[in-house]
């Protein structure tokens, strides 16, 4: 199905626009086009699909569950369910906004939001197939370990009163009138299928009118990043094993968007050229994890500090996780 995107892109850019196959600007516009294309069409279908469901679920008893067995648990089921999803970091977003209207803590949903971009079965495969089984276990280890841990900090620093007044509210359950800024809150199940359509179209329609200009504004600069920053900048820059360079590859990473499954053939290459496992790794989990579509969109239920606090979250685990498998690799 992705090669829809890539076909839609090649159409526009080659075609319509006439630009030059293989040149810089080209493979820049033609990030744009299909990555935006992209993710327009995944929110759209996550969305609704997600608010129907949701629409149909009993919240209460979904926190009753995870109250009962507490927060570890919590932390542990997110992360797990996270690790099963085959989402990228954007198509991640609609899941997470629906944890939280749910009122599931926002550690919890930090969880998910963590994990899920980092590992897909795709992935899983293609790393134990370049790197070995070893290697594999010790990725899927390190992704669900940054959801639990990440989930567990997120809470531990009472991070809820960063949430925007429409995050807020939705953790909260409340249905007063603050005008544009209410979004649709589900307390309890929605009987009858038009029904559930309909609240899924005006939570469609919310959401997306929220978050598609930023989605334009993220994956454009990702874009000039991804056209004009070469392979081999990246090993001249940062395969020499300097103490900044896993730091500067998660960096690095972050503007460059991408699925897991599309950015490991490219880590794969940077590793047989020389550069260490650890910096490629961390410069990966940064390129699925984090991304600039994903934090302006998050921006519409996380005030800056929140933003930030994730950012360094990823940072600091990602930095850690590179520098480990530097030492052990």
């Amino acid at each position: 199905m992705l090669i829809i995107f890539t076909k839609f892109a090649d159409l526009i850019v080659y075609r319509v626009m006439g630009l030059t196959v293989g040149t810089r600007l080209a493979e820049s516009v033609h990030f744009f086009f299909e990555d935006v294309s992209k993710i327009y069409v995944l929110l759209i279908i996550m969305i609704y699909l997600i608010s129907i469901l949701r629409a149909g679920l009993n919240t209460d008893r979904i926190k009753n569950y995870l109250e009962k067995r507490g927060r570890w648990a919590g932390y542990i089921i997110a992360s797990g369910f996270g690790a099963i999803t085959p989402f990228c970091s954007c198509s991640s977003i609609p899941l997470f906004l629906g944890f939280t209207r749910a009122g599931i803590p926002l550690g919890i949903t930090m969880s998910f939001l963590i994990s899920s971009p980092l590992i897909n079965e795709i992935a899983v495969i293609l790393l134990g197939s370049i790197l070995g089984f070893k290697f594999m276990f010790i990725y899927v280890a390190i992704g669900i370990g940054s959801g639990i841990i990440g989930g567990l900090f997120i809470d531990l620093l009472k991070a809820d009163r960063y949430l925007t007044v429409i995050g807020q509210k939705a953790l909260d359950h409340t249905s007063s009138s603050e005008g544009n800024q209410e979004l649709p809150v589900v307390t309890d199940q929605i009987r009858g299928l038009k029904n559930r359509h309909n609240f899924a179209v005006n939570e469609l329609v919310s959401v997306f009118s929220r978050v598609w200009v930023w989605v334009i504004v993220g994956v454009g600069l990702g874009a000039i990043l991804h056209g004009f920053i070469p392979d081999a900048w990246i090993l001249n820059n940062l395969g020499s094993g300097q103490w900044w360079s896993v730091p500067g590859a998660v960096l690095l990473g972050i503007p460059l968007y991408a699925n897991a499954s599309g950015v490991i053939p490219v880590i794969e290459t940077l590793i047989e050229q020389g550069l260490p496992i650890g910096t490629a790794m961390a410069f990966m989990m940064s390129v699925v994890a984090a991304s600039f579509p994903e934090f302006m969109m998050l921006k519409q239920v996380m005030k800056p500090q929140l933003l930030l606090i994730f950012f360094i979250i990823l940072l600091v685990f990602f930095t850690l996780a590179g520098t480990i498998l530097n030492i052990v690799f």
